[in-house]
């Protein structure tokens, strides 16, 4: 009996990891991406990515969490990369604030270490931060920087030894379901394939089967500031960090390129882009003037005007929870996409999904908050 034939509509890192376990399966994948892998458009860019496992989102993704850092740990020694760096991770503001309180919540109930930092602590542990009377730090040891670009390039690297067909600068201008799977057309050829896993990122809607799913696109933007002392703000001695700060929301990234703090602004919003491909490649200075003065506000430690500023496009749901599972109203296929800017650490996890439903229809992980078709119309 011949394997099946699963094709992989997108390669950033949810359909590199699901091409990487779909191959090490022994599925015959071919793998599609209308740009080259690892590029810098869609939500598997911009040099580091949150790994935590104390979840403000949600405690019930805490076992896919764990399950992730277990299987990036895997990818690293298939690949023979570094892609995990485990520094901790800091949940910061006041200490009566949703998102605190949820971190705590998740830590309690599921016996996660964590420690609690009143502000004078919080001051004396980590100066990188400027804390207010008022605020407290919950320190996840179990939380750390990813690489995103080098990450997906793993993926697909560990994919290809085990036989998948990655196809970049493949445009697709047609998916057509057929009476036993799927006909896909890109550059001026057809492929048949038994099943197809739609992962196409803030890309969703350019595909016929997938435009009356919710997905909203809209636009991200991280911001690069030097630090005054590279070695104090390194993984080894800053955390990733979460900050709800009533001037202020932002995510806050160690320094990796020897010379910069990154942050992504929370507060400044996430503007809908009408189409990902007419991204803006960098920000208005309204924009880095109001990064630059919570910079200025809450990281003392760096030179508040940005030195680097990057922007990425991401597909957000209504709830801002993935669509992962059967696509509502189709036969063999699967979708994975609207991952709401908080998928890229569960990826190895989610791409294990993937090919469960790809090659068996069913999955043993939980993953019911994600079912696509609860956005379904009664």
């Amino acid at each position: 009996m011949s394997a099946p034939r699963v094709a992989v509509i997108g390669t950033g890192v949810i359909g590199a990891t699901t091409t990487w376990q779909l191959a090490r399966r022994g599925a015959d994948v071919l793998a599609f991406d209308t740009y080259s892998p690892g590029h810098d458009r869609g939500a598997s860019a911009g040099e580091s990515r949150i790994f935590r496992t104390a979840y403000k989102e949600g405690s019930n993704y805490v076992p896919l969490l764990q399950r992730a850092g277990r299987l990036w740990r895997e990818l690293e020694g298939t690949a023979s990369a570094e892609l995990l760096t485990m520094c901790g991770g800091l949940t910061i503001g006041p200490a009566d604030h949703a998102d605190v309180l949820a971190v705590r919540r998740c830590a309690e109930e599921h016996g996660l270490d964590h420690e609690v930092l009143d502000a004078d602590l919080a001051r004396k542990r980590f100066p990188q931060h400027r804390i207010d009377d008022d605020e407290v730090m919950v320190l996840d040891p179990d939380a750390g920087v990813l690489r995103p670009e080098p990450a997906v390039q793993a993926a697909l690297r560990a994919a290809a030894e085990a036989g998948a067909e990655v196809l970049p600068y493949h445009h697709i201008t047609e998916v057509a379901e057929t009476s036993g799977g799927w006909r896909i057309t890109s550059t001026g050829r057809t492929f048949d394939v038994d099943h197809v896993v739609f992962a196409p990122g803030p890309w969703a809607h350019r595909l016929e089967p997938l435009r009356s799913l919710p997905i909203e696109v809209r636009r991200i933007t991280a911001c690069w500031f030097a630090a005054h002392d590279p070695a104090a703000h390194r993984p080894d001695r800053l955390p990733i960090a979460i900050r709800r700060h009533r001037d202020a929301g932002f995510s806050c990234f160690p320094l990796l390129d020897g010379v910069s703090v990154k942050i992504v602004p929370h507060h400044l919003g996430w503007p809908v882009l009408a189409d990902p491909d007419e991204l803006p490649r960098s920000a208005d200075a309204e924009f880095a003037r109001a990064a630059s003065e919570a910079a200025r506000r809450l990281l003392p430690g760096v030179t508040p005007h940005p030195v680097r500023i990057g922007t990425f496009a991401e597909g957000f749901t209504p709830d801002e929870h993935a669509l992962l599972g059967p696509l509502p109203g189709h036969r063999n296929a699967t979708v994975m996409t609207g991952f709401s800017g908080h998928g890229f650490k569960l990826a190895p996890v989610f791409g294990e999904i993937g090919a469960d439903l790809a090659l068996r229809g069913s999955t043993e992980h939980d993953i019911t908050q994600l079912a696509p078709h609860r956005f379904a119309r009664a």
